[in-house]
């Protein structure tokens, strides 16, 4: 019998361990704030009394976290859609999603949220350790199926994580006891541009027994798609960006945080989830015949091109790209109002901006970020 031992540092809290730590946070001097926010048409001791009658991870998801994201659909989006749940469905076991990274908690939230919609188990999360710092927030990650990815150490370190987490995932998929959502990069995307990091897939290889083929089909890759209409976090994204072209970028205090609360209370207009056709034997085979690398640059093409494909250009793609490029190319999907509409928005965030930065500067930055999308998608239509 394996050894689950060795997992301890990080993989998810178990039922019981779940339901110690949420009536734990249930005495929080947040949680009645929180609860007033999310339940409105409930008494104040809702969320307490809920958190403190939870007696497994599949009732905190049902009863609490499912809600929560009912909440930011309803006061935050405008529309939110999504596709492809058949692909899913058609899979014989668990499988590893790979989504691109717009938002530090709404894009797995979300994904968890249309697989419960949908009568198929939720999964566990690949989740940096970054956002551990605060142990009421390591609480209720790990409550809530989170697997922690180790961040910040030294090479030896790094490698000897990584082989604990990819056999952690491996074993997760393969012994059909947990699907599990990864980001496809380190980060989230700051720039609008979705690329899936060649060293994630050297991980996910690093616990294979088998050959390069039979490691990458157990594990069942199906590349996800988030799309939102207005960039969550925009305005911090751009000035991250332009800081760092000639410092390094230094966090503050609990930005984390305040990224998260600004990314779950942001208006974002509409919001798409694809979920993408997954990787093919055929696709993996012919991964397998390419020589090192290029055998990991085979297999990312493969998971880049469904992303890119799945990702839906909103009028603000549409706009940005125009306005970056100085054309009407794209004028038919969006109105004279549309712009204006934009432009305003544009202007209103970069108010924010403090003292020192270029402004002309950070608006480019920021209108990429909207534009990069397109341009991404007209690359990938023009390969051969």
């Amino acid at each position: 019998m394996e050894d689950v031992s060795q997992f301890e540092a990080i993989c998810p809290y178990s039922d019981e361990e779940a339901a110690k730590a949420l009536a734990e946070i249930s005495r929080h001097p947040a949680v009645p704030v929180i609860s007033k926010a999310l339940f409105p048409d409930e008494k104040i001791t809702f969320l307490a009394d809920a958190l403190r009658s939870i007696n497994s991870i599949d009732e905190f998801q049902t009863i609490i976290m499912s809600k929560a994201v009912d909440w930011c659909l309803d006061h935050t989006v405008h529309n939110f859609s999504y596709d492809g749940v058949s692909n899913l469905k058609a899979i014989d076991g668990k499988f590893l999603m790979m989504s691109n990274h717009r938002d530090i908690i709404l894009d797995p939230a979300i994904t968890q949220y249309v697989l419960l919609k949908n009568g198929i188990p939720m999964s566990e999360i690949c989740v940096g350790d970054n956002l551990l710092s605060e142990k009421v927030v390591e609480k209720l990650l790990r409550s809530n199926r989170m697997i922690k990815v180790i961040r910040g150490i030294s090479a030896r370190e790094l490698y000897l994580s990584s082989q604990l987490l990819s056999k952690y995932i491996r074993q997760t998929i393969t012994s059909g006891k947990s699907s599990v959502w990864i980001a496809q990069r380190q980060g989230r995307t700051k720039d609008g541009v979705d690329i899936t990091e060649q060293g994630l897939l050297k991980m996910f290889d690093m616990s294979g027994t088998g050959t390069f083929q039979e490691n990458f089909q157990e594990l069942n890759i199906v590349p996800l798609s988030i799309s939102y209409e207005y960039e969550p976090c925009d305005f911090r994204k751009a000035r991250e960006i332009l800081i760092s072209r000639t410092q390094k970028y230094v966090k503050g205090p609990k930005e984390d945080m305040h990224s998260i609360m600004t990314g779950i209370r942001q208006q974002k207009g509409n919001v798409h989830l694809n979920i993408g056709v997954p990787l093919t034997p055929d696709e993996i085979e012919a991964a397998s015949h390419c020589d090192k690398n290029d055998r990991y640059q085979s297999i990312r093409h493969a998971v880049d091109i469904r992303v890119v494909e799945g990702y839906h250009l909103w009028k603000t793609n549409y706009i940005a790209y125009d306005l970056v490029e100085g054309t009407t190319k794209y004028s038919d999907f969006y109105s004279p109002e549309d712009v204006e509409a934009f432009k305003a928005y544009t202007a209103h965030k970069l108010r924010r901006a403090g003292r020192g930065l270029d402004r002309e500067a950070l608006k480019d930055i920021f209108l990429r970020i909207y534009a990069n999308p397109v341009i991404t998608k007209e690359k990938f239509k023009a390969e051969p």
